[in-house]
């Protein structure tokens, strides 16, 4: 579903991102580790369109960035650290305005608007400008936003940043709801405690490149560590 075929990402004389090739499947939730600076957030944006690879590409079902970041786009519901948000639109304003940039309009709107409001808790806080939101709130409305168009592959950068553990449990069940619906899901975090409960493979990228990759019980053995702390510092540079 998302393939990531030798995609380099270079600022000036800076390689952020080398050579990357790694697939996520449908159906599957793949995390993407690192040390700060290893590149997982340049190689999201390279994937949800918002840079430009140097070199090589990523490929969502049959649309490439390069050739179709159209496409892509239909295809992949992008969660960005940052947010993004509009902050003098309401969170069902939000919704709405990213629902017709993904081209619904009419009843199946109005009915995708409502289903995601109740779906994320949104309800209470509907009608509210997203500038007075707390970070929570506003999380829950920025991945609304995100799905808003019911994509085939997840993107998620940090998904549980700044979050309680009530509104990350919530994003869990989201999460792994998506997984049993087919959806191949790419998340980069730092929380190895949800890497643990979520991922069915990890990679792990340091200096731009892909040292690692398997499943949390794979890397575990291959590292001859007891946990995944430990498996990931002996994978990185110190």
């Amino acid at each position: 579903m998302i393939s990531f075929r030798e995609l380099t990402k270079r600022f000036g004389a800076h390689e952020a991102v080398s050579s990357l090739t790694f697939d996520v499947r449908p159906g599957e939730i793949y995390a993407l580790l690192g040390p700060n600076g290893a590149g997982k957030t340049t190689a999201l944006r390279c994937l949800a369109t918002l840079m430009r690879p140097s070199s090589g590409t990523v490929v969502v079902g049959d649309a490439d960035v390069m050739s179709d970041p159209r496409g892509v786009r239909r295809r992949v519901g992008f969660l960005s650290t940052s947010m993004g948000l509009y902050e003098r639109l309401t969170a069902r304003e939000q919704i709405e305005y990213f629902g017709r940039l993904q081209e619904l309009d009419g009843t199946v709107l109005i009915h995708r608007v409502e289903e995601l409001i109740d779906r994320f808790g949104i309800g209470p806080f509907a009608d509210r400008y997203c500038g007075r939101l707390s970070t929570g709130q506003r999380q829950r409305v920025a991945i609304a936003r995100a799905v808003v168009q019911d994509p085939e592959a997840l993107v998620l950068d940090e998904p549980t940043n700044g979050l309680d553990v009530v509104s990350g449990q919530g994003i869990y069940a989201f999460m792994q709801e998506s997984r049993s619906r087919g959806k191949a899901i790419l998340f980069a975090t730092h929380n190895l405690a949800e890497v643990e409960l979520l991922a069915d493979r990890v990679g792990i990228l340091d200096g731009g490149r892909l040292v690692a990759e398997g499943t949390v019980s794979g890397l575990l053995e291959y590292t001859g560590t007891p946990n995944l702390t430990r498996a990931f510092l002996s994978l990185v540079r110190h």
